[in-house]
């Protein structure tokens, strides 16, 4: 790689923290929920998907926020971080939303996030979505090159992939079957110390 600084751009959700939607869905008792990206690689399809199941079982903002509250990063992500700062800038690009991440990155230590917002009511009820941009992922890795980074990133899920395909190197990080799968031109590493070694 050239010498250039390099930027290691990661994914949230499955990759330092749970999935919030399984941990919600486990709280609810709503298997239907469970669904991530991993599953389903139409994102829209996929939002539409939970929110109407928010409203048909009349849950709200609050109702997810309570549970976040009470997650906690994924064993050994905080010390990934610590020696990932030691070797270079890093960010999260994720397709999570601003209203449910805020305590996430209080426990990582305010990185730079990169998310999307969401449309809530005045009874706090989730009305739709808003994507900062559509494919943002890849978009901010463009982004990066064109401020002369050498872009590393890693991920999870099919929402992933155009951001680790445009990255000069891209890691899926404990795929599904069905991720690793379809794209089998990416390196995969299931633990951090992995990540480290650069396997």
């Amino acid at each position: 790689m050239s010498g250039r600084i390099k930027l290691f751009a990661m994914d949230l959700e499955g990759v330092l923290i749970p999935e919030v939607w399984i941990a919600f869905a486990e709280k609810t008792a709503i298997p239907e929920l469970r669904l991530t990206t991993r599953d389903i690689a139409d994102y829209d399809q996929l939002m539409k998907y939970r929110l109407d199941i928010l409203k048909k079982n009349s849950l709200r903002l609050a109702d997810i926020q309570a549970v976040i509250e009470e997650m906690e990063p994924l064993p050994g992500a905080l010390e990934f971080l610590a020696w990932l700062k030691e070797q270079c800038q890093y960010g999260i690009l994720s397709d999570t939303f601003y209203e449910f991440a805020a305590p996430f990155m209080r426990k990582l230590g305010n990185p730079l996030l990169l998310c999307n917002s969401l449309e809530v009511d005045e009874s706090g009820n989730i009305s739709d979505y808003k994507m900062r941009l559509n494919d943002g992922k890849r978009h901010a890795v463009l982004a990066f090159k064109q401020l002369n980074f050498d872009v590393l990133s890693m991920g999870d899920s099919f929402n992933d992939t155009t951001m680790l395909l445009e990255s000069e190197y891209g890691i899926l990080f404990r795929p599904s079957d069905s991720v690793r799968e379809q794209f089998p031109q990416l390196p995969v590493a299931y633990e951090y110390e992995e990540v480290k070694k650069g396997k």
